[in-house]
Order: C-alpha cells, then structure tokens, then sequence
C-alpha cells in the first residue's frame, strides 16, 4: 500500500515545541535545522522532556540560513537575535559524543526560567539525534498506528502524534505497516528513505504535547500489546537514514519500494 505525508513535524530545539513546516528540504542528514540545539544540566547531562514536560510550551522558530533564533515563552515574552557560538563543549548525547558549541545569548537565561533551573543551550554540530550514530536521521509513524494505540489504551478521541515528535506522519496505511518495511526503502515525495529500526518508547509520550502534563498512560498501552520490538522495546514508530535527498510536502506520497525483509522471512 502507498500512504501519503499528512504532518512535518521538526525541533529546531531539542524537547521544546515542534514547528509543521508545509514542506522541508530532506538533506543527507535529515532535515537541516532539525535538532539543532540541545539542553544540559550543569553536569553537562541531557535535559530533555523527561526531566521537565513543559519545555514543550516554548515556540521555537529558527532560520537556519541567517541563524536567528526566536523562543516565545508561555507568558508571551520573545526572545529573539542572531545565534552567536562560544566555546566548544564536549557532553555526550545517549552516550555517544555529540560535538556542539555553547551558544552566546539571551535564550538560555529564558529557558532556564522555564525549567526552574540552569540549563545550558548547546549548538549541536551535527544534530542532536536521539538515533543519529545508528542512521536515525529521519523517523515517521502512520495514522492507523496512533488510531490503534488510541484503541488499545481506551482513550476518548485522537491520540495527537506530536507527542512521539517523529519527522512525518503519514496516512493511509494499516496500523503498524511501517513495522513491515524496516530493512527496506520507501520513497517519501522526492527523497528516499532507509529504514532502519523501531522506536522504543519512553515517559515523554504520555505527555500532552501542549503543556508536557502527562495525561496518556502509552508506555502501559504498549507494553500490553507491544512489548517487543525488533530494535527496541515498547517500540512505536520506525526511524531511519537519507538514501537519496530531495523535498518532501505536505500531501506527497509514500512509496515502499521493495518488500520487507521481515515480511518474507
């Protein structure tokens, strides 16, 4: 079956708010400006949603081009200038090095208001991907998958995929058919995708992607109906690397183009 991309999600800033771009460029790493700031504390630890949910309430825009940075924060307050790098700092993202520079600048105070605590603002140099040194550069979920989930976990309306924060959200495919192309390449308008693995799931989506307050148990959901994963477990979601890069709208369509190792054996 062939799907088509309903939402493009991206985090110019790591576990802040998403911004739904129309279109996006899909580069050999992904999207560029997607992840592109990340949080530590002052052990030099990710900070991310799972230590504060709210982080999710700061809109973030950024212009990867002219490289200027706006946060409006949940009191309306804007912040807004021209991203200046200062020294290089070595932390490790998951426990691999993720080489990124301090960033110059009135956001990271803004942040730290936020957050109720010093939190330091990095500029990834690469990006600050969850999966990125084992070619997770793009990731995706259907439709069926989140209607599915809803069902399974007897939740009252949509499950807004925002909370899983994956690159694209496409539609009309079978609940979970994107688990079938894992190993295989699916063109997605006019890039084409490997898929790599699933995505094992964590606190973060059960967490209203406006406010970050948890309000869906997904981690018990899963875990009653998919504890296992191939990669992963508790796995919702597949991610993957740039085979070809090219654009990608809002409408496109999504192509497997060869079946899936898993299905045939």
């Amino acid at each position: 079956m062939s799907g088509r991309v309903t939402r493009i999600s991206i985090a110019p800033v790591k576990s802040l708010g998403l911004v739904h771009p129309e279109e996006s460029e899909i580069g050999p790493r992904g999207v560029a400006g997607d992840l592109r700031f990340w949080l530590v504390d002052e052990e030099l630890r990710l900070f991310n949603n799972k230590r504060c949910g709210p982080l999710v309430r700061i809109r973030p825009e950024w212009d990867e081009e002219s490289r200027t940075l706006a946060l409006t924060l949940p009191d309306g307050e804007r912040v807004e200038g021209v991203v200046e790098l200062g020294e290089p700092v070595v932390a490790d993202l998951w426990g691999f090095p993720n080489p990124s520079h301090r960033v110059s600048g009135p956001w990271e105070a803004a942040i730290s208001r936020v957050a109720g605590r010093p939190v330091t603002l990095l500029w990834a140099d690469d990006h600050a991907t969850d999966r990125g040194y084992r070619g997770g550069d793009i990731s995706l979920v259907s439709i069926a998958s989140l209607e599915r989930l809803r069902e399974e976990g007897g939740v009252d309306g949509p499950i807004d995929g925002r909370r899983f924060r994956l690159l694209f959200e496409i539609d009309g495919v079978r609940a979970h058919e994107e688990d079938e192309w894992l190993g295989t390449q699916v063109q997605v308008g006019e890039a084409v995708l490997a898929l790599n693995g699933d995505i094992g799931r964590c606190v973060v989506p059960t967490q209203d992607p406006d406010t970050g307050i948890p309000d869906v148990d997904t981690p018990g959901t899963l875990a009653r109906y998919r504890r296992e994963g191939r990669n992963e477990p508790l796995p919702f979601g597949v991610y993957g690397s740039v085979a070809v890069p090219g654009r990608v709208r809002v409408g496109d369509p999504v192509l497997p183009l060869q079946r899936s190792l898993l299905a045939t054996g």
